[in-house]
């Protein structure tokens, strides 16, 4: 039997259905039976209709796509390739005319017999009154339920603080079980677990102020729970406990107060009205915008709640108002102890800030001897300034150089020496001592204050506003003991350096460069290279493979960046001084004091990462750089070319310097001495240090790599054993933190000391350039250990090591370079010099497919 024959049966028991609900309704309007014919008459339409309507709608919806298709090719019709719609369109068109059940005859034989009809006609026009009645019914339920927002609204306002009064009763009551029942676990941080929680005992009510103290202790209701086999713990949070209970007690009473309240006005509690009387979930869905708010109003106002008032309250039976005047009684003492928290908090809040002034604020204070003369050394770069100071400081009976570099600081040592005047290197990874020596050239970071010297000399004084560093210059500048003190920088150095030396005599001389610069009218391009040419970038990467590039075309190069070592760079200078190279590849690490044969000064990029970002070259950076170009009596005038950006370049090359606004200041051995007559932990210190506002016109060093450092160590036996001074000078190492293999060896040099045990030594690797680098700053790191330890012996050892790794670092560096490809960061693919970016355009196009 086919799906459309068993379907036929079907749609003619339907069809009679229809038909009996459609008199049902016809019968059921009629406040008097009418006689069959009327009925037949008025429903003739609807009748004649009735059948096809329901045979085509359930043969369309019910009949297989499948089987309408083999019907359709019975009657001649193509079904393949026909979309669906189309096949429902024709099949319906082909069964109208299929077995047609004669509606109209059924009623009519149906619905013959008088009493019959009468009897139906009953029937249905109850049924009919009924519904009628029941609709009514639910029409002044709806219009009574529009009607009561504003009755409820009065109720909420009214019945607020009764509420408030059970929910208060019920939480007292569950907190003095909780308190005398539970145990109490220790504070962890995850929500499910694998091992059961430690129990610590009960609970101390002494132990709490509010209640939202004792929400802090995290763990609560333990539940074991079967899964896949094993015994898993979970638990909630007394806080998850709290809020349920808060929500428990409004849900349960302010719906049935609210009900309770509209039977009453609306009703009057009348037996004929209690079967309209409203149901209590009718009374929840109008509160469902309510009850969440009035849930978190009361548990923020519990929270507040002491915890020894809540105890007391639930040995109290409920009575509203018996609660009522507690209430009022215990808000009348919570503002008085709150009043006395607050002066206890703003008492501790005045004592901090007057500690933090007393050890940070009288430290930044500029103490200038009263007897010193002060001279400043202004002037653009390459226009003599520290020369002119050094002849100063060789003529005096005793001199102290300070320099920005180790490199700088090396240079004046060898000079001075070489120049009948003994002179004694100090830096933070090595001292050449020097017998009889009373010069001493030094990195900035090694000044002491209680040091007397005849005439000093700090250069590159600008870095005074350096945010990490800028401090030591300040300290230098301020805090000198000498009959002289010459200060070196540029011109926007002057108006700061004045202003912090007050009525101090000073003797300002401003220089000029005696040679010009020329800025070249196009841009460069790299095959336009020629001798005397410094090309500057801003990556270790772009001047390795820029020099690469060029040693392949045939010009020996001279390589120079920051993280060389500076042995390395001094003969990497020598070599371009001597003409064994032409050109030079540097970092602005070129711009500090090197004083070099260079014909002209070319820009390759405008951009440089400052440690926290990329951005573009300031003016002063520019000038700084730019100085470097011509040498008199070599190149009688310095050229400055760019690769790019040439219009803005020139635009900040004409700029005057801006004056310094800010200098960076940082904590010094008399702030800690301080600090430690009140405090013993550095986490404390650092926290501190943040709330501390500095004096206006300086910026606080950031101390992001003391923090960093400390956070290695903290809590354990190396912030136990070691004094706060001694913790906080190895955290002030000057080393970089951005490698973590030298993090791993300050750590493992730390617990060694604290040990008793022979310092680790730093591990030494020379297959390539990189290795031998990194390898050159782990003895560093090694070196600022042994000299703070005063091992000295065994550092000459160390720097020895070092040496000979800074000569591997130059041979490499001849080798390696020439041998450089330019290759893509992610698959390693060779790439053109040409090629604008670090990775090639197939990774770049599949990065792009992913996103």
């Amino acid at each position: 039997m086919s799906h459309l024959q068993s379907l036929y049966p079907v749609a003619v028991e339907y069809t009679k259905s229809k038909v009996w609900e459609d008199l049902y309704r016809y019968l059921g309007s009629k406040e008097h039976p009418p006689t069959m014919e009327q009925y037949f008459f008025d429903r003739r339409s609807y009748l004649e209709q009735i059948w096809l309507n329901v045979w085509l709608n359930k043969a369309s919806n019910q009949i297989p796509r499948r089987e309408k298709k083999e019907w359709l090719k019975n009657f001649g019709h193509e079904v393949e390739g026909v979309e669906r719609k189309l096949i429902n369109h024709l099949f319906r068109n082909e069964i109208r005319a299929y077995q047609p059940f004669d509606t109209w005859s059924w009623a009519r034989d149906r619905f013959n017999d008088q009493d019959e009809w009468l009897e139906i006609y009953k029937n249905a026009r109850k049924q009919f009154l009924a519904e009628e009645d029941e609709k009514q019914k639910q029409g002044e339920k709806l219009r009574l339920l529009q009607s009561l927002d504003v009755f409820i609204e009065e109720r909420l306002t009214e019945d607020y603080q009764l509420f408030y009064l059970h929910t208060r009763a019920y939480i007292a009551k569950n907190l003095e079980k909780i308190i005398s029942t539970q145990p109490k676990y220790e504070q962890l941080e995850l929500f499910s677990l694998e091992i059961p929680l430690h129990n610590m005992g009960y609970f101390n009510a002494a132990d709490y102020t509010t209640l939202a103290t004792f929400l802090g202790e995290l763990t609560g209701d333990i539940r074991k729970t079967r899964y896949r086999g094993r015994n898993l713990y979970q638990y909630e949070t007394y806080e998850i406990i709290f809020k349920q209970f808060v929500r428990e007690i409004v849900y349960d009473k302010v719906p049935a107060f609210i009900l309770a309240a509209i039977n009453k006005q609306f009703f009057h509690g009348s037996v004929s009205a209690r079967s309209e009387m409203l149901e209590l979930a009718e009374i929840e869905a109008l509160l469902k915008d309510e009850l969440p708010d009035i849930v978190l109003d009361f548990y923020s106002l519990i929270k507040e709640e002491y915890v020894d008032e809540l105890l007391r309250l639930a040995t109290v039976s409920f009575d509203p108002d018996i609660h009522e005047q507690i209430l009022l009684d215990d808000l009348a003492k919570r503002e008085k102890r709150k009043e006395e928290e607050l002066a206890a908090q703003r008492k501790k809040e005045e004592e901090k800030a007057e500690r933090i002034e007393e050890i940070f604020g009288q430290e930044y204070q500029p103490r200038l001897g009263s007897d010193i003369r002060y001279v400043l050394h202004i002037g653009d770069t390459n226009t003599g300034k520290t020369f002119h100071a050094l002849e100063q400081m060789k003529k005096a009976s005793s001199g102290l150089y300070l320099a920005p570099l180790r490199l700088l600081a090396l240079e004046v040592f060898d000079k001075l020496n070489s120049n009948g005047v003994p002179c004694t290197l100090k830096t933070g990874e090595e001292e050449k001592a020097i017998q009889g020596a009373r010069h001493f050239s030094c990195t900035v970071e090694m000044f002491h204050e209680k040091e007397y010297f005849d005439v000093v000399v700090i250069d590159e004084a600008q870095m005074i506003s350096d945010k990490d560093r800028g401090f030591s210059w300040y300290k230098a500048i301020t805090k000198a003991n000498a009959r002289e003190v010459h200060i070196v920088g540029s011109k926007s150095l002057q108006e700061m350096v004045c202003r912090l030396l007050g009525d101090a005599d000073i003797e300002i001389k401003e220089y000029s460069r005696d040679i010009p610069l020329q800025v070249e009218k196009r841009l460069f391009t790299l095959e336009q290279t020629k001798k005397g040419d410094a090309l500057v970038c801003f990556s270790r990467k772009r001047v390795l493979e820029t020099a690469s590039r060029l040693q392949n075309s045939g010009f020996p190069v001279s390589v120079i960046y920051g993280s060389m070592p500076p042995e390395t760079r001094k003969k990497e200078m020598q070599r371009f001084i001597d003409g064994e190279t032409k050109v030079i590849v540097a970092t602005d690490a070129i711009g500090m004091g090197l004083n070099l044969p260079i014909r002209r000064i070319v820009f390759l990029e405008s951009e440089k990462f400052d440690g926290t970002k990329r951005r573009r070259l300031t003016s002063q950076e520019i000038k700084q750089i730019a100085g470097r170009a011509g040498r008199k009596g070599i190149y009688d005038v310095g050229k400055v070319a760019f690769s790019s950006d040439m219009k803005w370049f020139k635009h900040l090359l004409k700029n005057e310097d801006e004056p310094l606004q800010s200098f960076a200041i940082a904590p010094t051995s008399a702030v800690f001495e301080r600090f430690q007559k009140y405090y013993r932990e550095l986490a404390i210190f650092f926290e501190l240090w943040e709330q501390f506002e500095s004096p206006d016109g300086t910026e606080k060093a950031s101390l992001a790599q003391e923090k960093e450092l400390y956070q290695v160590i903290r809590g354990t036996e190396v912030e136990a054993k070691l004094s706060l001074m001694d913790l906080y000078g190895f955290l002030h190492l000057p080393f970089s933190t951005k490698d973590q293999g030298l993090i791993h060896q300050w750590r493992d040099t730390m617990f060694a000391i604290v040990k008793g045990e022979e310092l680790p030594e730093p591990v030494i690797r020379k297959r390539n350039l990189e290795e031998q680098e990194l390898s050159y700053k782990a003895i560093g790191l090694h070196l600022l250990f042994l000299y703070r330890l005063d091992k000295r012996l065994e550092a000459l050892y160390w720097e020895k090591e070092r040496a000979e790794l800074s000569d591997a670092v130059h041979e490499s560096l001849k080798t390696e370079v020439k041998k450089m490809k330019k290759k893509c960061r992610r698959c390693g693919k060779p790439l053109s010099w040409e090629h604008p970016y670090p990775i090639c355009n197939f990774c770049h196009e599949k990065r792009y497919e992913r996103w």
